[in-house]
């Protein structure tokens, strides 16, 4: 897991072939003005979703303690605070349901180890090992997700 702010992130370019791609397309957006929806940057291997959604409660997002096997999660925070449960997936020992392919999601009933907070501007990428808890706060929280696929 990486938490850091947009303005830094050319620091983490060199880490995956999709991530120059990935940054300059989030610099290149007025995020504030962005409607929800699907946005294709690179066929399916470079999809963003924006979305709008009340804060969860810490218990409620629990729920979906969840990981990825065949994607990197950039989320990017672009209005509200968020805080986001985390734990490595070698730490998990509670599989919570089968995979499932279509989604590229396995969940975990086991409870984070930690959870940090994502303000506007900041933004966490989540690897396959990471496994996460978001949308957790009071209000309304703005995000963008970008899958990177692997």
């Amino acid at each position: 897991m990486i938490l850091d702010t947009l303005a830094n992130s050319k620091k983490y370019q060199a880490l995956h072939p999709l991530f120059e791609k990935a940054f300059a397309y989030l610099s290149d957006q007025n995020l504030s003005t962005m409607a929800d929806g699907k946005y294709e940057i690179d066929g399916d291997r470079l999809v963003a979703a924006v979305f709008t959604k009340p804060g969860k409660s810490t218990e409620e997002a629990n729920e979906k303690f969840e990981c990825h096997d065949k994607h990197i999660d950039i989320q990017v925070c672009i209005s509200g605070k968020e805080s986001i449960g985390w734990k490595p997936r070698e730490n998990c020992k509670q599989v919570k349901g089968d995979y499932n392919p279509e989604k590229d999601v396995s969940f975990y009933a086991d409870a984070p180890e930690m959870y940090f907070g994502m303000e506007p501007g900041q933004f966490v990428i989540l690897f396959p090992e990471d496994v996460h808890s978001p949308l957790i706060g009071d209000g309304e929280i703005k995000k963008m997700v970008i899958k990177v696929k692997i």
